[in-house]
């Protein structure tokens, strides 16, 4: 059966190329998409998502036609996802954890462990999590559901030049949990990590930390963040911050930004608080990104997933459609007081 998906449908973004490629690889059904990134400024594949879809074909040997930057459609055969050492190679400040979160379902179901490398991306860029969000709140939270993966990052990478290198590795699994998070709960803790990378002589990770802290404590809480000055990436400056909340009922909800040219530490810092705060006093059991990325894995996992988010987007939303139509699944969504329930029916 040849899968035909529609770029253009929902949020028009890449989303649709990421979960239609990962999921007809778990299939293992031939896969056509076209007007690829229709609502994108730049319609078609970019080099994060050429590179994507390269390495989701090597992962799962699949036979690939129209894979070239700017093509807006694909032809996209997959056969068995047999894993073991991959490499990849984005080659810009493209994003490396939208690279992962493309790639990850297909290393859950293959033949042997997935050792894979990416090199030459941007680890914190803009319009994507960043990597400790993958690493501290993304993994964690997938652990629940049985899966056991891990990020090591080499090299930070940042906007222009990227240059960030990071290895996922995956032990696969066969069968994925329900994840049930229908509580908030009280909160916990709130960690943090503050990265900056050859800008220490300012204390940028320290003002991010501070500031980050200063917010947060004006509300009643205080937040443990680790202050990282890094040295990995000479030939690229850079820096972010990641936040999270755990709660007493499992929850973990998370909050980033980054730094950019003309933005303080301080803003940088704040700007993550004030993501975060926004999430608490709502009192999802995920935050707003985690709300959409989960849905593959529910969808793929046995019935009897429930969550709350604060906002139905339009990633969500996509995502749910995408995976009803590829899967044959039903998702039910709810609105409950402030939030909305997102529940897995089948």
């Amino acid at each position: 059966m040849l899968l035909e998906i529609d770029g253009s449908q929902k949020s028009g973004s890449g989303t649709i190329l990421r979960l239609s490629v990962a999921l007809a690889s778990i299939l293992q059904e031939p896969l056509h998409i076209y007007n690829i990134r229709q609502k994108r400024p730049q319609p078609g594949l970019r080099p994060q998502h050429l590179e994507a879809v390269l390495t989701a074909g090597k992962i799962c040997n699949a036979q690939i036609e129209g894979a070239k930057i700017g093509s807006k459609e694909l032809w996209y055969r997959p056969n068995e996802i047999s894993g073991g050492e991959i490499q990849a190679e984005i080659g810009t400040a493209g994003s490396i954890p939208m690279l992962l979160m493309t790639v990850l379902p297909l290393c859950i179901f293959a033949k042997q462990h997935v050792c894979l490398k990416v090199t030459k991306g941007g680890t914190d860029v803009r319009h994507s999590p960043t990597i400790n969000y993958m690493r501290n709140v993304f993994l964690p939270v997938l652990q629940k559901m049985g899966i056991n993966a891990s990020l090591t990052i080499h090299k930070y990478g940042y906007y222009p030049r990227g240059m960030g290198e990071v290895t996922l590795e995956v032990k696969p699994t066969n069968k994925l949990k329900p994840i049930r998070l229908e509580k908030f709960g009280e909160i916990r803790e709130i960690k943090g990590v503050s990265v900056c990378t050859f800008l220490e002589d300012r204390k940028v990770a320290e003002r991010q930390a501070k500031a980050a802290n200063n917010y947060l404590n004006t509300r009643g809480f205080i937040a443990r963040i680790e202050v990282i000055n890094d040295r990995s990436n000479p030939l690229q400056k850079g820096s972010s911050l990641v936040l999270w909340a755990e709660t007493d009922k499992g929850a973990i909800l998370g909050a980033d930004a980054i730094g950019e040219i003309h933005k303080t530490s301080e803003n940088v810092g704040r700007e993550a608080a004030e993501k975060l705060w926004k999430e608490l006093v709502m009192k999802p059991t995920v935050d707003v990104h985690l709300a959409d990325m989960l849905i593959p894995y529910v969808a793929l996992a046995e019935k009897g997933s429930i969550y709350l988010a604060r906002e139905l987007t339009d990633h969500l939303e996509t995502n749910i459609w995408l995976t009803e139509k590829i899967l044959d699944v039903k998702f039910k969504v709810a609105k409950v007081y402030s939030l909305y329930k997102i529940e897995k029916l089948d």
